[in-house]
């Protein structure tokens, strides 16, 4: 008896149709720097670019979405969750003063559907673009047998350049810094599994619409994730006395901040310096989780924090705040042992 590919769950065809819808939007992401490889086995990038440099340092990182996928799954939108991808890899490159340059996909799914698909690199590719970045190439791969057919799974790796001598981080800190909060637009792309729990645990449902929001609670739950590169290299460049940045993610503010701290410095943040949004008190409400849990998982309405000198905080906030990234004075840095801590 003869089979074939597409009777094993594979589908050829789909695969090519996925990448044509795809290829249009891709290109809008696309830098001067790209070099097509006629092949299409690799992304090409021209290094003479990096003549500019000293001493050029590459830069790279890798992430997924995580269980937020899901929720993408059940309410049939996919075109959001590219823009986590990247604000996850991308701004982890931001973080040390590093441009991102371009990035990868990796998409696994139990069945190919390309109009799905094509949402899905779309919304990467416009990522990028908003990053500065460019979407060089990506895989799909089909798992049948191992995937449900609507399940789906996405990460991606990313490059960036730092010149050597202007990398940010805990050894530039100093005691009398200015510690700067960056707003989230929601809970980005951590402490979804929590999310998913209180939903299954409560009267919480993704088609829930609580008074405090002006949509559905899936609807919330899938705003995608602010992406930062692009104000943190221009806070760099246009005002200065950035000493080091803290990218929001698993664990929470001030486990992440911690990172970026010497070991003889402190952080003291003022709860008070900002309202927490009002998806974040639903969740906790709802599943009865203590103040200690939600801090350790879940951003609280920042996504992001600089340091700085504190001659340069109001400028950082006033371009900050321009150039539509709402932002405060969160706190300020002390001698210490390397904690951030509430005051």
């Amino acid at each position: 008896m003869s089979t074939s590919y597409e009777a094993a769950g594979v589908d050829i065809a789909a695969g090519e149709r996925a990448v044509e819808l795809m290829k249009a939007r891709v290109a809008r992401s696309r830098r001067p720097e790209v070099v097509d490889d006629a092949s299409g086995f690799a992304g090409l990038f021209d290094a003479s670019a990096f003549l500019k440099y000293r001493r050029p340092l590459l830069a790279t990182s890798t992430d997924g979405v995580g269980t937020k996928v899901d929720l993408a799954r059940r309410l049939g939108i996919y075109h959001t969750i590219g823009h986590d991808l990247v604000g996850m890899v991308l701004d982890d490159l931001a973080v040390c003063g590093a441009e991102p340059l371009f990035m990868t996909d990796y998409i696994a799914c139990g069945k190919v559907v390309p109009e799905r698909i094509a949402d899905i690199v779309g919304g990467i590719a416009e990522g990028c673009a908003l990053a500065g970045a460019a979407l060089v190439g990506g895989e799909t791969a089909e798992h049948p047998g191992l995937l449900g057919a609507d399940e789906f799974d996405v990460a991606g790796a990313g490059t960036g350049v730092v010149e050597a001598s202007e990398i940010l981080g805990p050894d530039r800190v100093r005691a009398g810094d200015a510690v700067i909060a960056m707003a989230s637009s929601g809970i980005h792309s951590n402490g979804y599994s929590l999310v998913r729990h209180i939903l299954a645990h409560s009267d919480l449902t993704i088609e829930s619409r609580p008074d405090e929001l002006d949509r559905t609670l899936g609807e919330e739950l899938l705003t995608p994730t602010r992406i930062y590169a692009r104000d943190m290299l221009a806070l760099v460049a246009e005002v200065g006395g950035v000493r080091a940045f803290a990218h929001i993610t698993g664990g929470g503010l001030t486990a992440n901040l911690a990172r970026s701290l010497p070991d003889t410095v402190d952080a003291v943040l003022r709860r008070d310096s900002w309202t927490v949004p009002p998806i974040f008190e639903i969740l906790r409400a709802h599943g009865d989780v203590p103040e200690q849990e939600m801090d350790k998982t879940f951003n609280l309405g920042v996504g992001m924090v600089a340091i700085v000198a504190p001659d340069d905080a109001d400028a950082a906030i006033d371009l900050l705040n321009s150039r539509g990234v709402p932002s405060w004075v969160l706190g300020e840095t002390v001698p210490g042992t390397g904690k951030s801590v509430y005051a």
